[in-house]
């Protein structure tokens, strides 16, 4: 039973904040431009202070584990593969099956990911919750662009595509905090007291604000009916993604119990807010990214619980081929 109420109570300000921005979203009648300043604010300010915060104090050898980024990154790459294909059966069109394929593969691991893993293992968990986002945006911030370019709806070449994509990947504010943040664990540089006590309060920021966003953006987008393939991505997402994680890197190598767990609690997070600013600037699938999050955040509340009340319990070992 303790057990049990360890996990409401590490879980319930989570999926807590989720709901009240779902509830506030849906009786507090403000127009959904009432987010760019939230949404910029998270993505450029206080997301990037919190994955610097993760990364400036660990040692650099931390940082460099391939083994472990080959691991979950292939482990991605098959759950979008598996979710591209089940979109195909479904609508037999390239860029819908795209969409769905980011949808049974992203990871709710920049909102969700580091404060539940975090509250779940401990500090010693960071660096495999850096690589696991750093590596899965790679991923998919190249897959996409470039599957919509061979489908025509890209407008560009490919050689103008793969130079998007490289600025795309250089200049996004999580990937140049997680340079900094590198950089500054390469050099030992502490911050100023002064930029360091900004950087800790921003950090705080990032996680209410980007659940209470998820929660508001999911209201307003009413969901008319549930599209046929998302009962099989959220399955994919929520159970055959983590699975693959928990083969793979048993099957590479003994990662120990805190990069295991770590890696499957990530992979085992609902589908990304992103999938929604993906779909919107593509004009594609945007109805059924709103039930994938929605359905995907539902259920996740059940699957994600009973994860970690197993790994809690010591019924799912950190290594299947001991």
């Amino acid at each position: 039973m303790s057990d049990l109420i360890g996990l409401f109570n590490l879980l319930a300000p989570f999926f807590g904040l989720i709901g009240l921005g779902f509830f506030c979203g849906k009786v507090v009648k403000l127009p959904e431009a009432g987010l760019a300043w939230m949404q910029f604010f998270l993505i450029y300010v206080a997301l990037p202070c919190l994955f610097f915060r993760l990364i400036a104090d660990k040692p650099l050898a931390e940082l460099t584990n391939w083994p472990f980024v080959t691991a979950t990154t292939i482990a991605t790459f098959c759950a979008f593969t598996l979710s591209f294909g089940a979109g195909w059966k479904h609508t037999r069109d390239v860029p819908q099956s795209v969409m769905q394929g980011v949808a049974g593969s992203y990871s709710n691991i920049g909102y969700m990911g580091p404060p539940l893993v975090l509250s779940a293992i401990g500090a010693e968990a960071s660096p495999p919750v850096v690589l696991i986002f750093v590596f899965d945006n790679l991923l998919l911030f190249s897959l996409v662009p470039l599957l919509m370019t061979v489908a025509g709806v890209e407008k560009r070449g490919l050689g103008a595509t793969i130079r998007h994509i490289i600025w795309r990947v250089v200049t996004h504010p999580f990937n140049v905090a997680t340079a900094l943040g590198v950089t500054a664990s390469y050099c030992r540089l502490p911050l100023p007291m002064a930029a360091d006590k900004m950087v800790t309060w921003l950090s705080g920021a990032a996680a209410p604000c980007a659940l209470f966003i998820l929660g508001v953006t999911v209201a307003l987008r009413p969901l008319i009916r549930i599209p046929g393939e998302v009962p099989a991505l959220v399955f994919i997402k929520l159970v055959l993604h983590p699975f693959a994680v928990w083969v793979l890197l048993s099957a590479i190598g003994d990662f120990g119990p805190v990069w295991t767990y770590a890696a499957l609690i990530m992979a085992a997070l609902p589908p990304a807010l992103n999938i929604f600013v993906i779909s919107t600037q593509y004009n594609v699938g945007v109805e059924r990214a709103s039930a994938c999050v929605l359905i995907g955040t539902l259920a996740s509340m059940v699957s994600l619980t009973t994860l970690l009340y197993l790994i809690k319990i010591g019924v799912v070992p950190y290594d299947l081929f001991p």
